[in-house]
């Protein structure tokens, strides 16, 4: 796979927990790995209310090198962005790249 179309930088993190000091778990993002070169397709956005409140979700591609240790219990950042990953689809035939189909705005924090 070329570079060239990877042209931003993502951070993958998955969700754990910790313990607060009176031992209480509380779930903690924490990267896996360090941030790897991406290429971000928005494909979609939809607007909806919830809680009387207008809440925009964009739904996008995103195309990383591929790798094995991503699934659909992750999300990805991009700058302040947040992006809930919601398929994992891989390239099997070359295993050059897996498409991550993500969506964005919402609850996805």
């Amino acid at each position: 796979m070329k570079a060239g179309p990877l042209n931003k930088r993502v951070t993958i993190q998955r969700l754990g927990e910790e313990q607060d000091r009176t031992g209480n778990p509380i779930p903690v993002w924490t990267d896996v790995g360090r941030p790897v070169w991406a290429s971000i397709l928005h494909q979609s956005g939809r607007e909806t209310i919830k809680s009387d409140a207008s809440t925009s979700i964009v739904r996008a591609s995103i195309r990383v090198r591929y790798r094995a240790d991503v699934d659909a219990s992750m999300r990805v950042l991009h700058g302040a962005k947040i992006y809930a990953i919601k398929a994992v689809l891989p390239d099997e035939v070359r295993r050059e790249y897996i498409d991550l189909v993500c969506e964005t705005g919402g609850s996805n924090g």
